[in-house]
């Protein structure tokens, strides 16, 4: 089965190079120098920051629907960063340098699966979750630190 690989749209956080450091503050929201590669996952440009450039860590809710499973966390965003549109059946460079969290849910966005997988074997983990019987779509999180990572979605 093919998919997509989805990222957080630029648009919802294109504003935050505008805000000051008091602003950011106000909304909880950390400006970091990035020290280290890999480190600092966007979840728009789905590629871990350079060295030296800037991050905003920010609390953002990633499976805002109405269940019990509605879920939020922090999660990075390069300051200026252009979306990743990853092409079909493609695994961006970041994923496949983790151990990777993949939570299926129904149209109901209920969890009804999930399991670990080494971002190198994402190409085969992905389409096996998403052939599970009721499986509409998936969340990947860093498993370790635990954020989201990406949506992704069959191709039929």
């Amino acid at each position: 089965m093919t998919f997509q690989i989805r990222a957080l749209p630029a648009g919802q956080f294109a504003h935050l190079t505008q805000l000051s450091d008091a602003e950011l503050a106000a909304q909880n929201i950390h400006k970091r120098l990035v020290d280290a590669n890999p480190g600092y996952p966007c979840r728009v440009s789905l590629q871990d920051v350079d060295i030296g450039e800037t991050v905003f860590l920010l609390h953002h809710c990633h499976h805002d629907e109405a269940t019990p499973y509605r879920a939020s966390h922090a999660i990075f965003v390069r300051a200026g960063a252009k979306q990743a549109q990853p092409e079909l059946g493609e695994v961006p460079e970041s994923l496949t340098l983790r151990l990777i969290s993949i939570r299926a849910f129904n149209e109901a966005h209920d969890m009804v699966a999930a399991d670990v997988a080494e971002g190198v074997n994402l190409a085969t983990a992905i389409p096996d979750m998403l052939s599970k019987e009721g499986v509409a779509y998936l969340h990947l999180h860093n498993a370790r630190p635990g954020c989201y990572a990406a949506r992704v979605d069959p191709v039929r």
